[in-house]
């Protein structure tokens, strides 16, 4: 690919302004020399106004999502979006949400320009699986970790039951829920079932994937070890 199509297709603007920066001298190389439109080099030599240029196509991202943000690109208000740099929102091809955390749940994100890679993370027959940490309204009854790991569990408006998930009781109001689906809503539905409410709630880890020390609101590109890592975990709560 042309270097003026590849800068452009990351988001640094037109292909017109991708090209007046070469001519401003604005695009080097890690010694500084200017490069030209038609130089072939190395994605990870090239510099724009003495930054490294952006991952390529392939990039996967984790962010620490916050409260209050939305993963949707349409919404009012925050949006997830908004803690990247600009440039992210126009890349192509575009970076999307691996699934969605809603406004009020907080924790580990997932973004990537890859698709088939999003949907081998998804699909259900990669069965990765989702942690959450849930603090709820009132004390565990002591009977949801059978029904949530039953496999039977019907969720309202559902036609098919849910697939078995695991709960680990950290203390009466505090639980873990590793599940391996990403039905609307699903852990504040399943609590809900149960005649309880979640207060708050995070999502700790996908794979064998986590946020490590990722503060709230950050983001970093992710590797090749990293990327296995998802599908390196527990995988199944069966």
């Amino acid at each position: 690919m042309k270097l003026v199509k590849l800068i452009a297709n990351l988001g640094y603007g037109s292909r017109k302004d991708v090209a007046l920066m070469f001519r401003e001298g604005r695009i080097t190389d890690p010694d500084g020399e200017v490069l030209y439109a038609d130089d072939k080099v190395p994605h990870e030599h090239i510099r724009v106004d003495d930054e490294p240029l952006d991952p390529p196509t392939g990039l996967i991202l984790m962010m620490n999502k916050p409260l209050g943000a939305t993963c949707s690109r349409k919404d009012q208000g925050r949006v997830v979006y908004d803690l990247l740099p600009p440039r992210y929102r126009v890349r192509d091809p575009a970076l999307s949400t691996v699934g969605r955390l809603d406004r009020e749940t907080s924790g580990l994100l997932l973004f990537t320009d890859d698709g088939a890679l999003l949907h081998r993370i998804i699909s259900p027959k990669a069965q990765v699986a989702k942690v959450y940490e849930a603090t709820l309204a009132q004390d565990l009854g002591g009977d949801e970790g059978e029904l949530f790991a039953s496999g039977s569990m019907m969720l309202e408006s559902e036609r098919e039951p849910l697939e078995p998930a695991m709960l680990e009781v950290l203390s009466p109001r505090h639980a873990r829920l590793t599940l391996t689906e990403g039905r609307y809503h699903q852990v504040r539905r399943m609590f809900a079932a149960v005649g309880n409410h979640v207060e708050t709630l995070a999502r700790i880890s996908v794979g064998g994937l986590t946020l490590g020390d990722l503060q709230e609101g950050k983001w970093r590109a992710l590797g090749e070890g990293d990327v296995a890592n998802i599908f390196a975990g527990p995988t199944s709560p069966r």
